[in-house]
């Protein structure tokens, strides 16, 4: 009997050691730095519905736990989670990881959701094709579309079917996490877009021949690409306004050079200005059918807005700054191209001289 009394006291001891040390060993192993190698990627991405042992199973084949001498790194790591409550509450995404992480920063940066964002710029004046190629092209949006469906992509979008996707993206530059759709970051911007429109249009001064909202942004997008001087917009909003009161040509470039396509090679010729296509504003009176570039919002207010003056026409000064010369009448107008000719000369001769 005493026997057996000495071997409960012996494995009671013993017990209580093993236990002193497998605490010892989980005590220190929260307090290690995480490990990366110098050429290793700083980033560690938990996938979608990944269970606590899934992402330690990646956690260690990337050899990110830190080493352990006698209880292995993944029960100490899954011990830890469920000790801390933070087993479940993992959430999908990539994560940045710094080497001065413990494992216990580790947990927390897994289950904070704060991901690593990624960045796509919409430009002002470019237009959806441009927009088209620069999702295609971006390293971490994940592709869903086809060429199919970038040609019918405003339903999708929350839009109206037939309807051209040319203008509807608000210029910004947007941040997402790694693997959000190409339809996604469309869709956002999309309704930053639709939303700047309407709150626009609601507070605009209102006329007559402006009707609807997609109106106001067909004539946005033609004063965005006249011009990228603030205080122009406002009256180059206004010139067109006035012309269409008067039912005169717009007359603006920008349009033509739409309408020509992929012909377009830089040039624009007096057989392109006389050839009819829907955007040439040389050959049909009133607004394009649709808006020929993605307009900004200082574009947006200036149709809303628009400067009180009686000019009809302008050009550029032809000193490079991207300024314009204003004209209320053609005789006025005939004077300031003939400027503008000197002007771009003497600029050409002088680049060349340089």
């Amino acid at each position: 009997m005493r026997f057996v009394l000495k071997l409960v006291l012996f494995l009671v001891i013993l017990a209580g050691i093993a236990a002193s040390l497998v605490y010892q060993q989980y005590q220190a192993f929260t307090q290690k730095h995480i490990q990366l190698a110098p050429d290793q990627p700083a980033t560690f991405e938990v996938k979608s519905g990944a269970t606590i042992r899934q992402v330690t199973q990646q956690l260690i084949a990337a050899d990110i736990l830190p080493k352990t001498s006698v209880i292995p790194a993944d029960y100490l790591f899954l011990a830890q989670a469920r000790f801390t409550e933070q087993a479940s509450k993992l959430k999908a995404g990539e994560y940045a990881l710094e080497p001065s992480m413990t494992t216990g920063d580790l947990l927390t940066r897994l289950a904070s959701g704060k991901t690593l964002q990624y960045q796509l710029g919409i430009i002002e004046g470019h237009t959806f094709n441009e927009l088209v190629r620069a999702v295609q092209t971006h390293p971490y949006i994940k592709q869903t579309l086809s060429t199919e469906d970038y040609k019918h992509l405003m339903p999708r979008l929350g839009g109206a079917n037939g309807e051209s996707a040319e203008g509807w993206f608000y210029p910004d530059t947007y941040n997402f996490p790694r693997g959000s759709t190409d339809l996604e970051v469309l869709k956002r911007s999309y309704q930053a877009m639709h939303d700047y429109l309407l709150k626009a249009w609601e507070q605009r001064e209102p006329h007559p021949l402006i009707k609807t909202p997609y109106q106001a942004l067909i004539l946005a997008s033609l004063v965005e690409k006249e011009t990228g001087m603030p205080d122009e917009r406002p009256m180059i909003a206004r010139v067109f306004l006035t012309r269409l009161e008067k039912n005169m040509l717009l007359q603006t470039d920008p349009a033509v050079i739409y309408g020509m396509g992929d012909t377009y090679d830089g040039n624009i010729r007096k057989k392109d200005l006389e050839t009819d296509t829907p955007w040439n504003t040389y050959t049909r009176t009133g607004l394009p059918p649709t808006p020929i570039a993605t307009p900004s919002k200082a574009a947006i207010d200036a149709v809303m807005h628009p400067a009180k003056t009686n000019y009809l026409y302008f050009v550029a000064t032809g000193t490079g700054d991207g300024r314009h010369f204003f004209s209320e009448t053609y005789e006025a107008h005939r004077k300031a191209v003939s400027q503008y000719l000197a002007n771009d000369k003497k600029r050409q001769q002088g680049i060349a001289t340089q």
